[in-house]
């Protein structure tokens, strides 16, 4: 049976690319739905951009809500910088034809989790924990019934891509951060140090599309527009693509090597707020509470990415 997950992005063009690797994947995921949250960019954008993709990837019946339009307690910080002025620049992606969903996506996420079978949802987080982090405060018995929280966030040997010590994701909304890490469900986090290996090289992004369908022009145009100010930036080959590896763990979990141990969420530092403080080592004593992946394999990830692009019309 496929793997059922709700999708929780600020989209953003990585997010778009983990969105449509997870709606090809259907042998192996079955999207209940996409909620939406204020990262990238504001809600409304991210709520738009996320209903685009689903257009794109011709998968028009997975619903699409709208979570918080800010941070916990903090005054929301986007990334136009990178990701243009609507969180999607690059494809000339039409207005979306399907509604938004009515119903507040914190309160999907919590009544859906309650419906279902204990341990039956994976819940993949790709911006600001902000609406997770409320569902468990507005409801935390949810938090036994999750089978696994799979973020991209943080980092530990590669510290920072926001302030030199914390990652974007985790910045935004340290609380609500801090409230997952300790939630007690089952946590895999994919930090920087496995997605600055997965480079958007020329040669990687010339496969995607050479596909020759809608999604893989969209996505070459996509990372294209958004790789400009990483490789400025980092000097590299190519940029890092960082949320697909959320979906690209589900699928093929032997692509990604890390350990079991405890993630602390800094919050009170003016200096360091945002940090992920990864015991990698097992030095402090705190008991293990997550997942901590430390490098992937790209050949592998793109190989991946490349051939499910290729199911999409």
């Amino acid at each position: 049976m496929p793997r059922k997950i709700i999708i929780d992005t600020d989209p953003g063009q990585d997010d778009a690319v983990a969105i449509l690797l997870a709606l090809a994947s259907r042998e192996e995921l079955e999207v209940l739905g996409i909620v939406a949250v204020a990262g990238n960019v504001g809600l409304h954008h991210n709520a738009t951009n996320a209903r685009k993709v689903v257009e794109l990837s011709g998968r028009t019946d997975i619903p699409v809500y709208a979570g918080y339009a800010r941070p916990m307690r903090r005054t929301l910080v986007t990334a136009e910088h990178v990701h243009g002025d609507t969180g999607l620049n690059g494809p000339d992606l039409p207005t979306p034809q399907i509604p938004l969903q009515k119903q507040h996506g914190v309160d999907y996420i919590i009544e859906t989790l309650l419906a279902a079978e204990p341990k039956s949802i994976t819940l993949c987080t790709l911006g600001p924990l902000t609406n997770i982090g409320m569902a468990l405060v507005k409801a935390p018995e949810i938090a036994g019934r999750i089978a696994e929280i799979v973020m991209m966030g943080g980092a530990y040997f590669e510290v920072g891509n926001i302030t030199p010590a914390a990652e974007f994701n985790i910045y935004v909304d340290p609380e609500a951060a801090d409230v997952v890490m300790r939630c007690g469900a089952p946590i895999t986090i994919l930090p920087l140090d496995v997605t600055h290996m997965i480079q958007s090289t020329p040669a990687r992004l010339d496969a995607i599309r050479a596909i020759g369908n809608r999604a893989g022009q969209a996505v070459y145009d996509m990372l294209t527009f958004s790789e400009s100010f990483d490789l400025k930036k980092y000097g590299w080959e190519g940029a890092p693509l960082h949320d697909p590896t959320v979906i690209a763990y589900l699928l093929k979990p032997d692509l990604f090597e890390g350990r079991h141990c405890n993630v602390t969420i800094e919050t009170a530092s003016e200096l360091t707020v945002g940090m992920t403080v990864a015991d990698y080592w097992h030095v402090s004593g705190r008991p293990a509470n997550a997942t901590f992946m430390r490098s992937g394999d790209a050949e592998g990830f793109f190989t991946l990415l490349t051939e499910r692009l290729a199911r999409l019309p």
